[in-house]
């Protein structure tokens, strides 16, 4: 054994992905203080068994103020936009506990499904006002314990053309927000949008998430500005956008220069498997179209990629469960993954996301906080293939939930 050290909690035989037989964690005031085999110490252990440990996982784009609204509109929504008139005629009466409530629910479902950070995209604008930020604000300081909740403030339905939505964006963004997101495709000047978007990002020194652009056709987009603004206000490694289903319908000369361009000025891209792929190609009497932007790929050719939940329950996505694992399987599936393509796969709901948010201290290395779940497998290679169970969540040392195995009677 090493040499003895004063840990708080030892994990015991821990498979890393970057180790090629389990270790030891050794953790003192919520941090990780060593990582080797075989640690000595009289500290309190968990047994991890060989089980594959991961630092949770990392949801990018996700929308808590407007989940679990089954049941109060039909869900027969065919687009886009008629999926935003149904949520904007309901977001007018939310209050902050509806909000909170609903939201909880969420999130208490992804905290036991192995999330410990997330983004999530709040409304901003003259309907809602602040009820649904000060809710998930709310949020944020409850549920500190268990996952780390950031509040990315946008205008779901226009900017230039929203008289009074500009002035609520920045008091929320002076009240908390840690992001500012856009959706030019809403606005009658997408341009001037997305150049207040920046503008007010610049001011309050926050990143930019964009709700780029959501339907098939590639004879146009704003791509070349969120590009533009980018370099030009050197934001590279600060700016991500949603969506990007235009992407999906891009022919491989165009689709080539498009990864060129986003890997060059530093803008990062989300994939939303759910509510892409049941929003997108639904006029197609025949042979539909996917509408799913293959992030795996654009990984690898240098563009920085996260896959997230976005919506849950609600009319741009009627399910979810608010699983990263469920959803990087579902990808891997619908995006013709191959075995070779797997472990990129789980990254795209861990390393890559954490990246994309500037998440400094994520990961399981001395120094950073001792956040990790325990997956029911003993192979990384196999977890997105597998779907096994999360068994255990830590934030800070201290468990946040337990998942027992299930116990088969044989007769």
């Amino acid at each position: 054994m090493t040499s003895q050290t004063a840990f708080d909690l030892i994990f015991r035989n821990a498979l890393l992905r970057s180790s090629a037989a389990p270790v030891d964690i050794g953790v003192k005031d919520g941090r990780i203080a060593a990582i080797a085999p075989k640690l000595a110490c009289e500290a309190a252990e968990v047994d991890v068994d060989g089980h594959l440990a991961l630092p949770g996982f990392v949801d990018t784009h996700i929308h808590l103020d407007k989940a679990c609204l089954l049941g109060r509109c039909g869900h027969d929504h065919g687009s886009v936009s008629e999926a935003i008139r149904a949520v904007a005629a309901m977001k007018k009466d939310f209050t902050i506990e509806d909000v909170y409530a609903r939201g909880a629910r969420v999130l208490e479902r992804a905290i036991v499904n192995g999330t410990t950070r997330m983004r999530t995209h709040v409304e901003i604008d003259p309907r809602i006002g602040l009820r649904g930020f000060e809710a998930v604000k709310a949020l944020k300081h409850d549920y500190a314990w268990a996952i780390d909740l950031e509040l990315c403030v946008f205008p779901q339905e226009g900017l230039t053309n929203d008289p009074g939505a500009e002035e609520l964006l920045i008091q929320a963004l002076r009240e908390g927000g840690g992001a500012i997101g856009g959706c030019p495709y809403m606005d009658t000047d997408p341009n001037a949008h997305l150049a207040r978007i920046f503008d007010l990002a610049q001011e309050f020194d926050v990143d930019v998430d964009l709700h780029l652009d959501f339907d098939l056709d590639p004879s146009w987009w704003h791509l070349d500005e969120v590009c533009r603004q980018t370099e030009q206000r050197k934001y590279g490694g600060r700016v991500a956008i949603g969506h990007a289903t235009k992407l999906s319908a891009l022919p491989p000369d165009r689709m080539k220069a498009a990864t060129a361009q986003l890997a060059r000025s530093g803008v990062a891209v989300t994939v939303l498997p759910a509510t892409d792929l049941y929003l997108m190609g639904r006029e197609a009497t025949h042979n539909a179209p996917r509408g799913l932007t293959l992030a795996h790929k654009l990984a690898g050719d240098g563009v920085l990629c996260s896959v997230a939940t976005n919506n849950v329950l609600n009319p741009f996505t009627p399910f979810g469960d608010a699983s990263l694992l469920r959803m990087a399987n579902f990808y891997a599936n619908v995006a013709h993954a191959s075995v070779s393509d797997f472990e990129t796969c789980l990254d795209l709901v861990t390393e890559l996301p954490a990246r994309l948010m500037n998440l400094a201290d994520y990961g399981i290395k001395v120094g950073n906080p001792a956040d990790l779940i325990v997956l029911d497998t003993k192979n990384s290679r196999f977890a997105i293939a597998e779907l096994p169970d999360v068994l255990m969540g830590f934030k800070g040392g201290r468990q946040t939930f337990a998942r027992p195995r299930p116990t088969l009677f044989k007769s």
